[in-house]
């Protein structure tokens, strides 16, 4: 394998790390002391692009941003053999756009692993309107060969995973304005069986992912709990007060921030029950899973259901979403979309997958 990187002392510490995650392997039992060196020898680090010229696949993990992606394929495609795939890990960018950067189309795909790669078994295998079906085969074929569990998916925004935690997201955000805070939605999804909630998720990751300090005009409750050094774990809060060992406490600062944003809104906080909380962040993700099935984006309900087990925590006893929405019944949840769609606007329209089926008397196919 080889490993290219911009800088040296970036791939010094890209090599450490990669190194250090072996021994921990070993430490627990996992792995030998001399698989750890063995492992360690077949990489080669190199600065020049040029050295991937006899590679027959690429994997791509630079920044998340498109002109940065557009150029590395540009190098890519006219450095490396013919034959050779050329993959993005990105997350949500588009890989019809990434691939038109490239004379070879039809050699670009998806991989998108999940933080951390070695640890995390979910690889969103993303096709593009090019990608040639030998190209895709190779691909699932190399996830089972790494102990990955491969998903096909289609381009959109997010693709599966994400798209269908923004629509989480979006829910969580908007209650906190309606009169929750932070710990009520986190400890209701946490119950449900979350390993976590989005606000201790946030705070994991660190909440200055995506921030920028000096376009940061106080414009949203997380910039101002970034302009406040509250950044999540790794500076001792965020959404959440952090002791010396890391455990979480409802955050007096975080409240008043909280309450500050919405008394300037204009909104009178009410009272949100935990089923308020569940059935607005759970159902709409129910509703993005069918869109996506309309879409063509995810083959079966099922590959939506193992995104969400192995990518995003969700409790495996309870199935998936799609799963899940069915035990719950679909004329249910067809029945709240439609009064979200009528007090909050088009963005809970249902999908017409869902309303079919549910007049129907159906679940999702696959899903149970």
């Amino acid at each position: 394998m080889t490993l290219v990187e911009v800088k040296a002392e970036a791939l010094e510490r890209g090599v450490a790390t990669i190194r250090k995650n072996y021994e921990r392997t070993a430490a627990r039992g996992g792995i030998s002391t001399a698989d750890v060196e063995a492992r360690t020898g077949l990489i080669t680090g190199s600065l020049a692009l040029e050295d991937l010229a006899s590679v027959d696949l690429v994997i791509e993990a630079v920044f998340e941003r498109m002109d940065i992606k557009k150029e590395l394929f540009g190098k890519l495609d006219a450095i490396c053999k013919p034959g050779a795939i050329l993959a993005t890990n990105t997350s949500y960018l588009n890989i019809d756009e990434i691939a038109a950067a490239t004379m070879r189309p039809e050699a670009v795909i998806g991989l998108h692993f999940f933080s951390p790669a070695n640890v995390m078994k979910l690889l969103e295998i993303v096709r593009a309107d090019h990608t040639a079906k030998p190209v895709i085969a190779t691909a699932m074929k190399l996830a089972r060969k790494i102990g990955k569990i491969g998903v096909l998916v289609g381009v959109c925004p997010g693709f599966v995973g994400n798209r269908i935690l923004s629509a989480r997201q979006r829910e969580a955000q908007k209650l906190i304005f309606e009169g929750a805070m932070p710990w009520d939605i986190d400890r209701v999804l946490y119950d449900f069986g979350f390993p976590m909630g989005p606000f201790a998720m946030s705070d994991l990751a660190g909440l200055d992912i995506g921030w920028v300090k000096e376009a940061s005009k106080g414009e949203t409750i997380r910039d101002v709990l970034c302009e406040m050094d509250r950044r999540g774990q790794k500076t001792g809060a965020g959404y959440y007060d952090y002791d010396e060992n890391r455990v979480a406490h409802p955050s007096p600062v975080t409240e008043q921030v909280i309450r500050d944003f919405v008394a300037k809104s204009g909104v009178n906080p009410r009272t949100i029950s935990d089923e308020e909380i569940l059935e607005r962040c759970l159902y709409p993700m129910v509703n993005e899973g069918a869109k996506i099935l309309e879409e063509g984006k995810a083959i079966r309900a099922s590959d939506i259901d193992v995104v969400w087990q192995n990518g995003y925590g969700w409790p495996v006893y309870r199935g998936g979403p799609m799963f899940w929405g069915g035990q719950v019944g679909l004329p249910k949840i067809l029945e709240k979309m439609k009064e979200f769609e009528a007090t909050m606007g088009d963005a809970y329209k249902p999908a017409a997958l869902l309303e079919t089926l549910a007049a129907d008397g159906k679940k999702f196919p696959g899903a149970g």
